[in-house]
């Protein structure tokens, strides 16, 4: 069993920045894919970025070259640096992180997510 612990959200002002900070206890040389996710009131959860165990990277289009994603395999964390923050930045975020796949689909986990407001 994985529990992922989430950090680092708060207020900034457009153009500002923030770094999230994500750390899993449990089996996390388990671990394959973690990443951030961010959700709206009404809308979905959608993928930020992701990072495999191997460093492998993916960004939505929206914030590739303004925040940058980290891993530390051997300390169960993960980074997000957010740099440049817009307003439409504005969500909770959410750490995910995924033991591969069994019969039953994705094993997968989610921290309680952190609150990201970008506001003058």
């Amino acid at each position: 069993q994985i529990q992922l612990a989430e950090s680092g959200g708060g207020l900034v002002q457009p153009g500002g920045s923030l770094r999230l900070s994500c750390q899993a206890s449990g089996a996390i040389r388990a671990l394959n894919t973690m990443g951030w996710y961010r959700q709206t009131p009404g809308k979905q959860r959608d993928l930020v970025a992701e990072i495999t165990y191997g460093g492998a990277i993916r960004y939505v289009d929206s914030v590739k070259g303004r925040f940058t994603i980290s891993r530390d395999n051997a300390k169960g964390t993960v980074d997000l640096q957010m740099n440049s923050l817009q307003p439409e930045d504005t969500a909770i975020y959410f750490c995910n992180a995924d033991q591969g796949y069994n019969r039953a689909g994705k094993i997968e986990y989610w921290g309680r997510g952190t609150q990201v407001t970008v506001s003058s």
